[in-house]
């Protein structure tokens, strides 16, 4: 028998609804290799960034571009008429065969200026044949502005939604929604395809601004043994020790946080007073969440580790 020894291999599994075969007389069976997979690195920094709330706007500005595309397709147009223009249905107008439907202006005025060839201009205005994206609109916008300017927090903000459910179901009851209805249709809001760009466009590039720019100087960043912040432009960071820090997320606003910010939350860290009592906050964190539980085990892989 050979006295060189054997490299040792990889047993292949057998194929299911077979029997492996026992190993011929004489020869050395396989020893099987068993590989284990390597561990994960330790988390060694995190960085998490706050929000100004601007990045609750973007209801805004989305309804903008849907409008004004709505309002493109739609084609309808708006005439701007003097006082006392008068609406005519079916009359009978020079160079047309069949009734038109016609304005009639009052005399020694005009619809339209004219043009260089001396005829009048055409109506332009891109605008819906209804007014319920103007009315939606300016609800949207209302809600947004309120929603992220005014915090309610924890129990008051469900107090909140459960008094808005309640308003809803009893104007139900008593059979008031059509009066509101007749009342909101009676605000006849419109605003052509243009005015809905003049909206959406700038604030949508403001918004990309400064969610990657201006949102991006405000920060914390969970390091190995410390922690820095900064939570001012221009600012100066702070730099604490990570050691005795408590890291927690302050309580919901169910408007804000659930119904515009998809999750995010507000961020507090401190000390406690015997250790410096040092603290910082950091608003409208994304997905703060996944990142709460990132950052505690890796202080905690920090405290065993130390």
């Amino acid at each position: 028998m050979s006295s060189e020894p054997y490299a040792a291999s990889a047993v292949v599994p057998a194929p299911p609804g077979t029997v492996p075969l026992p190993p011929v007389p004489g020869t050395v069976a396989s020893v099987p290799v068993v590989f284990q997979p390597p561990a994960p690195e330790p988390i060694r920094q995190i960085a998490v960034y706050g929000h100004s709330n601007l990045f609750y706007f973007w209801p805004v500005w989305l309804v903008c571009f849907v409008f004004a595309g709505i309002t493109y397709v739609d084609g309808y147009r708006m005439a701007v008429v003097p006082e006392g223009t008068t609406f005519e249905r079916s009359a009978q107008v020079q160079g047309f065969s069949e009734p038109r439907d016609v304005l009639v202006v009052p005399a020694k005025n005009h619809l339209n200026p004219k043009l260089n060839d001396g005829q009048p201009a055409q109506p332009g205005l891109l605008v819906s044949r209804g007014n319920n994206m103007g009315v939606v609109f300016v609800a949207t916008l209302l809600l947004v502005i309120v929603a992220s300017t005014v915090t309610l927090r924890g129990l008051v903000s469900v107090i909140a939604v459960i008094l808005i459910i309640l308003t809803v179901v009893v104007l139900a009851l008593l059979g008031l929604w059509n009066d509101v209805f007749a009342f909101v249709g009676g605000l006849d809001i419109r605003m052509n395809a243009g005015g809905y760009l003049a909206i959406g466009i700038p604030l949508f590039i403001a918004w990309i601004l400064v969610l990657t720019i201006y949102d991006r100087q405000h920060y914390i960043i969970f390091d190995a043994g410390q922690i820095r912040v900064c939570q001012e432009i221009g600012d100066s960071e702070l730099v604490m020790d990570s050691g005795g820090v408590v890291v927690e997320k302050k309580r919901n606003d169910v408007f804000r946080h659930w119904l515009l910010g998809f999750g995010s939350g507000d961020l507090k860290v401190h000390k406690p007073s015997g250790q410096g009592g040092q603290e910082a906050e950091l608003d409208n964190v994304l997905g703060i969440g996944r990142k709460l539980v990132v950052i505690n085990k890796m202080l905690q892989e920090k405290q065993v580790t130390s």
